[in-house]
């Protein structure tokens, strides 16, 4: 990427440059894309500067070469228009590369912070190029060249250190020795690396208002909004990864903030077609200054300091209410100001605090510390705190942005707006954006999570929002009303009805979120029918957009705090059987041995219970049981060609038959347990020793029995206690494997006594089952080939 800008400003005085513009700027876009993507990459293994800094420069390649793009069209052809448009962009990343340029240096990464300070450089040289004619674009193409030597310099050491098998390693060029100390340091325990780029973005868009206010730049026009929606695409990118990173307030705070983004964005944008400016919804600003106050007030309890930034966003939504000119008002303007200074001192926190080991103080301990007097409030800390009921995520909840997204767009839709001219008012990103796009992000984090009714509901819900925010503040059908979008809304009320009637089974806010939002839906019907009484569209996105804000603060509030301050409410109509509240079925730690201990009584005393394994969690019962081992079979409705099989947790269990073994058969045994791998071997006199009785037919076949011993402390200790157990799959024949303690009791109800907890399973795939009913022949077979592969075997 430095290299083609070095080409572009070294070749720019003449009359044709080499490359042309446009040509530039798409080049400059597929880079920002491959930048993007290795920096995700990268932090997802641990957290680094590398992730900043790539992030950050994707973002700046990304405006810079829509501009680019722009320019060479010819869109921005008046005198002047192509430094108003750059300036900006060309500012902020300046000061942002430089902050991670000089944490870097700080921190030990020479080669990183050599990189970003070349960036920084030739930037400012820009800047300066386009505000003064005695500077000429060589010292621009100077600063891009020391990128390209960094960078070739770094790809020399690593050639040198694959050729040489990791003899010769060039200062700073070693990434096994920088991995270690990484290591050493933790990664910074549960930071979130993605904040920092995040809050250089909030940055971006504060400057261009910035300039605007402080007469860098002559007006705002279709230039800035390149780089306005370019970090409004990379804060939602950086919402999600957010989510990734386990963190549920920042992820939430970038979704607001990007929603900021797009609209300033659109009231840019809309003057390209109208010659005024648009208009702005007051309600809707409040009731965003209300929620970014929420928000405020809850992260301030897991961070003072990023708690105090957000409350700079809540003067910013009080400014844009007050102003009716919106972005285009100083006083917002002078707010923009704050936030670009507020957003760099934060920024340098969270960088310096990312790799440090000595770390800036957030008042987070302070805080923690606090809170610890509190009786009352007490906050939700562990590995579990983000775990899922039904399994495990690589996601946080999303719930809190969603809702918050549906108060936004409700309340935008009180915006009654000009018939004649829909998009004079600023709807449409209020209700597309929040209403839409970051409601499908939620949705899809709450699929990702196993919730399926809520996903369900939430990108239903974000569909209407988008077709119906785009179809009537579009403009789309104007002032013509007709029987066809009639039909579609009916059918989204059908799909809404039945969300309606499942959410009786799930708790109170959600039956009278999806029953409210009904309200909406009828509400659209009515205007496409042209029936609409006054003010009932007011009153139903009034409603709806209340119980939406009770659903915000009862998610976070949950999120926050171990006890839950407000209630959701319990299922209006209870199931039977699983799910169906309160339950006798023990759910008992793994790690601890009295629980192993308890277990172990429960199976001798006739019980089935549902335990971990190597594999998947499983249904055992003790082979000394015969009424349990027949308990199991009828519990599992079992296929006759899926038999149960036995385990034990040693052969010192079968040597009283060793004899009735084969010598190969007993050799192979000893080779290949303990593992995953279970031996169908011949049906014999030795089963008789493992006091089955009667219930032996329901093990194995008439022929043959699986036998294995697992490759889990947990579960040999468990056999230990009991004695040799019969196994099946606890989940019904035909499901899927059960991978999460949490699934055996959702699958098999009250069939269970007791689950032992072990959390997520390590692995998703079941064991590999080998026939050696003919092995003294010399064959053996694969009933099934599971984790372990058939060459292993």
């Amino acid at each position: 990427g430095s290299l083609l800008l070095a080409v572009h400003f070294y070749s720019s005085p003449r009359a044709a440059p080499l490359i042309p513009s446009t040509a530039l700027g798409v080049l400059l876009l597929i880079l920002s894309a491959l930048l993007a993507y290795a920096g995700v990459r990268r932090s997802l293994r641990n957290a680094s500067l590398l992730v900043s800094l790539c992030l950050t420069l994707s973002a700046f390649w990304c405006g810079y070469g829509v501009i680019l793009i722009l320019a060479g069209q010819g869109v921005l052809a008046e005198p002047g228009d192509f430094r108003a448009a750059l300036v900006p962009g060309l500012a902020t990343f300046t000061l942002a590369l430089l902050l991670v340029a000089v944490v870097g240096f700080l921190c030990g990464e020479p080669v990183l912070a050599s990189v970003a300070a070349a960036v920084s450089l030739a930037n400012a040289h820009e800047v300066a190029l386009h505000f003064s004619s005695s500077l000429g674009p060589s010292a621009v193409a100077c600063g891009h060249l020391i990128v390209c030597l960094v960078g070739g310099y770094f790809a020399l050491g690593r050639i040198l250190y694959f050729l040489t098998k990791g003899k010769v390693a060039l200062p700073g060029t070693d990434l096994a020795e920088k991995k270690a100390q990484e290591q050493s340091r933790g990664s910074a325990g549960s930071t979130n690396h993605f904040a920092a780029p995040g809050l250089l973005l909030n940055m971006l868009s504060a400057s261009v208002f910035c300039c605007r206010l402080l007469g860098v730049t002559h007006k705002l026009f279709l230039g800035h909004v390149a780089w306005l929606w370019a970090a409004g695409t990379y804060q939602i990118g950086i919402c999600v990864l957010s989510y990734r990173a386990m963190d549920v307030l920042m992820a939430t705070a970038f979704g607001f903030t990007s929603i900021l983004q797009f609209a300033g964005g659109y009231c840019l944008l809309y003057p390209t077609w109208q010659p005024e400016e648009p208009s702005f919804p007051t309600p809707f600003l409040v009731v965003f200054a209300i929620l970014f106050a929420v928000l405020a007030l809850f992260l301030s309890l897991q961070s003072p300091m990023d708690g105090l930034y957000l409350l700079v966003f809540v003067t910013y939504c009080v400014a844009l209410a007050c102003s009716p000119r919106g972005f285009f008002a100083c006083g917002p303007q002078g707010v923009a100001v704050a936030i670009f200074v507020a957003s760099a001192l934060v920024t340098l926190i969270h960088l310096y605090n990312v790799r440090a080991r000595a770390k800036i103080p957030t008042g987070k301990h302070a805080m923690k510390a606090l809170l610890a007097r509190s009786s009352l409030l007490k906050l939700r800390e562990g590995p579990d705190l983000h775990a899922p009921y039904l399994g495990y995520s690589k996601y946080a909840d999303a719930e809190v942005l969603a809702y918050a997204c549906s108060v936004l767009a409700s309340f935008a839709l009180t915006t009654t707006g000009e018939p004649q001219a829909p998009l004079a008012t600023v709807v449409i990103p209020w209700v597309v954006v929040a209403g839409g796009i970051l409601k499908l992000l939620g949705g899809s984090v709450a699929f990702a999570r196993g919730k399926t009714l809520e996903s369900s509901a939430f990108i239903l819900y974000a569909v209407m929002w988008i077709i119906w925010g785009l179809t009537r503040y579009g403009g789309l059908y104007g002032t013509t009303r007709s029987f066809h979008a009639a039909a579609g809304i009916v059918a989204f009320m059908l799909f809404n009805s039945f969300i309606v009637f499942c959410s009786l089974f799930l708790n109170m806010a959600w039956f009278f979120y999806s029953l409210t939002f009904m309200l909406i839906a009828v509400s659209f019907l009515l205007d496409a029918i042209h029936a609409l009484p006054a003010g009932y569209d007011i009153a139903a996105t009034l409603i709806f957009g209340l119980v939406s804000f009770y659903c915000f603060l009862a998610a976070l509030s949950s999120s926050t705090f171990e006890s839950c301050c407000l209630p959701m409410g319990g299922p209006m109509v209870q199931l039977s059987g699983a799910g169906a509240g309160t339950t006798n079925c023990l759910h008992l730690p793994a790690r601890k041995a009295s629980s192993v201990k308890r277990i172990a009584d429960i199976l001798r005393n006739g019980g089935t219970c549902g335990i971990p394994t190597d594999t998947v969690y499983v249904l055992v019962a003790a082979c000394n049981r015969p009424d349990a081992v027949e308990k199991a079979h009828r519990s599992k409705r079992q296929a006759q060609d899926r038999p149960m099989s036995l385990w034990i947790s040693s052969l010192k269990q079968l040597e009283p038959a060793k004899h009735l073994f084969t010598p190969l058969l007993w050799d192979f045994m000893e080779a290949a347990w303990p593992s995953p791998i279970s031996l169908v071997i011949p049906r014999g006199e030795w089963v008789d020793f493992l006091g089955m009785k009667d219930s032996a037919k329901y093990v194995g076949t008439p022929q043959s029995v699986a036998i294995r011993i697992p490759d889990c402390s947990v579960t040999t200790h468990l056999i230990d206690l009991v004695g040799p157990i019969v196994v099946t799959s606890a989940n019904p024949t035909g499901e899927a494997d059960t991978t999460h303690h949490n699934q055996v009791y959702a699958k098999l109800g009250d069939k269970v006594d007791a689950v032992l907890c072990g959390g997520p399973s390590p692995e998703n795939i079941a064991s590999t089952v080998v026939d050696c009913t003919k092995i003294d022949s010399g064959n053996i077979g694969f009933f099934r080939v599971g984790i372990i592969p058939k060459s292993q075997v």
